[in-house]
Order: C-alpha cells, then sequence, then structure tokens
C-alpha cells in the first residue's frame, strides 16, 4: 500500500498533469469519513497510535493526497494537501464523551480493513459506518452493570471471601455504580461519582465487618472493599497511557495517566474516608486479616482469576466469542505471577512484569492471528493482578497511624499497576519486532517511537 500511494501521488503532481487537465480536489465525503472513524474510536477505548494509522490506512484507501493525522486525547486532526496551487484542507473533531465499547472497535477495525483491501467503496464503507454507530452491544445495559458486580464478587473469591462475601460484595459494586450514574445524570463530576462509588462499597463492606465481629461469624468482609477496588480500578487508561508514551503520543500518554491518578484519587478518598470513620466508631480492622489471595493456585483461586478477566472484558463490552480466550490468559497471568512468587521468591513486580509481557505476547498473537484489535485481549487479562488488596493494605495501615508503612504500599500499588502496563507493551514489542509487514499506514520504520534520535538506520 505504501508503494502504491508512493506510484500514485506521483502521478498527481504537477508535472504529471497535462495542461488541459484539472488538478483533483479532495473528496469532502472521505475526509468526513475518516474523522468521524477516528473520533468513534478514540471515544470506544483505543488507542491514539492505532487511530491515527487507521486513519492514514482510509486516506490511502479513498485517494486523499498527502495525508497527515494527528490524534491527541481528545482532539482528532486530518489534514490532506492538494496538487498544485490548492490550499491544504483540514478537518478536525473534538470527542467530549468516551464509552468503552471495544465491540464497536472491533468492527471498526474490519471496516478499516476491507476499505484498505478495496473490498468496500465511498458508499459502502459510510453505509457501514453509520450501522457501526448505531449497532447495539451485545449485551444489555443492565448485563454490563452485572459485568461490574461480577468482578468484586470474583475478586473476593480470590481472597478467600465465601458466599456471603462474594453476594455482598457483588451488590455493594452494582449499588455503587448505580449512584454513580444517578449523580452523572445530574451533572456531577466523575470524581465525585467513582468517590461516591467506593464510600458506599466499603460502607457495605465495614458493616458486614462489625456484624461477623459482633456475631463471631469469621466472615472476610475486608474482600467486599477490596473487590470493590478491584472493579473500579482503572485498568483501561493505565494500559493505554503507557502504550501512547512507549509509542510517541507523549500529550496523549500525560492526558491518560492524569486520568490514571483522578480515578485512583477518587478510591483512595472514599475507601479511607470509611476506613477513618469505623476507627473512630472503634470498629476494629486487623492488619493480620486482611484478604489477600497472596500465591495461592487452589481451584477456587483460578476460577476467580477466570471470572474477574471475563467480567472485566464484559463491562469493556468485549464480543462474547472472545470470553473463553480472555479468561483463559486470566488464568495465565495468575499462574505464572504465583508460580514465580512461589517457587523463585521473586518480588510482586517482578512476577507482574513476567506475567504481562506473556500475557502481552500472547494477546499480540491472537489479536493477528482472529485479525481483531489487541486491547480486547489486554486490558481484561490483567484484570486479575490489579493492587486491589496492596491500595487497600496501604489505606488502612494509613488510617491507623502506620504512614510509613502505608506509603511504601500505596507506591508498591502504583508500581505494580504501572508494571502491568509496561509488561503488556513489552509483549507487543517483541511480537513486533519478529513480525513481517508492518502497519497500514505508515510502516514498521515509520513508527513515531521506532524513529532514532541518534544516528541511522
Amino acid at each position: 500500500m505504501r508503494d502504491w500511494r508512493a506510484e500514485h501521488e506521483r502521478e498527481l503532481t504537477a508535472d504529471g498533469l497535462d495542461d488541459e487537465q484539472e488538478e483533483p480536489l479532495p473528496d469532502p465525503r472521505v475526509i468526513d469519513l475518516v474523522l468521524r472513524v477516528g473520533e468513534l474510536m478514540l471515544a470506544s477505548g483505543e488507542s491514539t497510535e492505532v487511530v491515527s494509522e487507521a486513519m492514514l490506512s482510509l486516506s490511502v484507501a479513498f485517494d486523499l493526497p498527502r495525508t497527515e493525522a494527528s490524534v491527541t486525547f481528545t482532539t482528532i486532526t486530518l489534514s490532506t494537501h492538494p496538487v498544485g496551487e490548492q490550499p491544504p484542507v483540514t478537518g478536525e473533531r473534538v470527542v467530549r464523551r468516551r464509552t468503552l465499547d471495544y465491540f464497536r472497535v472491533g468492527e471498526l477495525h474490519t471496516l478499516v480493513e476491507e476499505s484498505a483491501l478495496g473490498l468496500l467503496d465511498l458508499e459502502e464503507a459510510t453505509t457501514r459506518f453509520n450501522r457501526i454507530r448505531r449497532a447495539r452491544a451485545p449485551y444489555p445495559n443492565w448485563f454490563i452493570t452485572v459485568g461490574l458486580g461480577l468482578i468484586a464478587s470474583s475478586a473476593s473469591v480470590m481472597m478467600g471471601g465465601g458466599l456471603i462475601v462474594a453476594t455482598a460484595a457483588f451488590l455493594a459494586t452494582v449499588l455503587g455504580d448505580r449512584i454513580a450514574v444517578f449523580l452523572a445524570r445530574r451533572g456531577v463530576a466523575e470524581f465525585y461519582q467513582m468517590t461516591a462509588a467506593a464510600v458506599v462499597a466499603a460502607t457495605i463492606g465495614v458493616a458486614l465487618l462489625w456484624v461477623s465481629v459482633e456475631l463471631d461469624l469469621g466472615l472476610a468482609a475486608g474482600a467486599i472493599i477490596t473487590g470493590n477496588i478491584m472493579a473500579l480500578l482503572p485498568g483501561r487508561p493505565l494500559v493505554a497511557s503507557l502504550q501512547d508514551g512507549i509509542n510517541g503520543s507523549y500529550v496523549s500518554a500525560a492526558a491518560r495517566l492524569l486520568e490514571t491518578f483522578f480515578i485512583l484519587g477518587a478510591i483512595v478518598a472514599g475507601v479511607a474516608t470509611v476506613a477513618y470513620t469505623a476507627m473512630r466508631l472503634d470498629v476494629h480492622i486487623d492488619l493480620d486479616s486482611l484478604p489477600s489471595a497472596g500465591i495461592s493456585m487452589e481451584v477456587p483461586v483460578l476460577l476467580g482469576a477466570a471470572g474477574i478477566a471475563m467480567a472485566f472484558a464484559v463491562s469493556l463490552v468485549v464480543p462474547p466469542r472472545l470470553l473463553p480466550a480472555i479468561g483463559a490468559l486470566g488464568v495465565m497471568i495468575w499462574v505464572i505471577y504465583a508460580g514465580l512468587r512461589s517457587v523463585l521468591e521473586v518480588p510482586p513486580v517482578v512476577g507482574t512484569v513476567v506475567g504481562a509481557v506473556a500475557v502481552g505476547v500472547v494477546g499480540h498473537w491472537l489479536a493477528r492471528r482472529t485479525r481483531r484489535p489487541v486491547l480486547p485481549y489486554l486490558v481484561p487479562s490483567i484484570a486479575p493482578l490489579l493492587p486491589g488488596s496492596i491500595l487497600y493494605r496501604g489505606l488502612i495501615e494509613l488510617t491507623q497511624g502506620t504512614a510509613i508503612s502505608g506509603m511504601l504500599s500505596m507506591v508498591e500499588a502504583v508500581m505494580v499497576g504501572l508494571a502491568l502496563g509496561a509488561g503488556v507493551n513489552l509483549g507487543g514489542e517483541l511480537v513486533r519486532a519478529f513480525q513481517h509487514g508492518g502497519l497500514a499506514g505508515a510502516g514498521m520504520r515509520g513508527r513515531p517511537a521506532a524513529r532514532r534520535t541518534r544516528g541511522g538506520y
């Protein structure tokens, strides 16, 4: 496609035109389609590099000359420069609303691929895009909410909680999500929505802990809070931020990373408020009995890992046919992590990186084999290692006066999160290093992340 594009643009230069031949102008319908496809891909959760490559592929497929695409966290710009003395034409769209929807991302990838292969003309591509934009998700809205609750209940099972704790974690997370939706409809900022959801789940967890202590039930009620933290943790923006940064999109990377830390701040504010209130009310939270899956590879823990990954995928609207593979990847990352921790006694960050790299390699291989986007495989699969229990321990330590231990736990949670994002990205780079062919729009050497700052190729 790059050779064809270069030859085609040489034919469109002023030297290649007859004196009586009119200079072609870009088709505004193509510009509109490319911008709208890029906008919907970015709003649905795709990384900026992939969005840029998709826009360049469409511009090649539909004969836009000398095209440049610029994608940031919220803005998409497309510029095309006609031949001769015609001025350049530039269009821009702003993403004002984000709704994570990997079903639409996959359909848009198929649209771009078929257009690039010449299987769709402009009218057919526009019709297909409008159909994708209006299409219903494979899950009803209530089932996506259920998916959030299943993340928390699966995490509580991994942490040793029984049926009562798993049910309470499910109800607490769903209730917190509904309260967040109510606040969103009232125009309340997302930061406070996340804080409210964390407060609701933490309150239910502390209440069940008090009942368990008073009645001597022996319930691992703290797993409710841990499960809710796992459901709220920003796995998708964390992975996307590190991908954008390593790929050279520094503005988008900084914005996504800031979004990640704002979400973490909302979770910390909500849980810490409830934990401090509980301490003032003499509800004792024993640090030695905080829930943690440790390095266990028992059947309930493995089932919990698979459940977290698949439930996370449902909340991201991943197509149902991908769920078994995602569940297997969730089990794989936990087995690698727990195996390294138990056999080689490596630190948690090292086990996390190795597991994430393995998932990155397998996820990118599956994406290439199935010709699907890679993020629907990667983002849910790292969910079992999200540092929910570490973050919860750090918050409890801070509220109980052990500030140094609490800060160390918080730093460890951030390091584990960054290790997950960097690991899956490294796995993708390993696959890219040995693959045949390059990216559709720019090629392997045309990647911003591949350009050398010293010397030459």
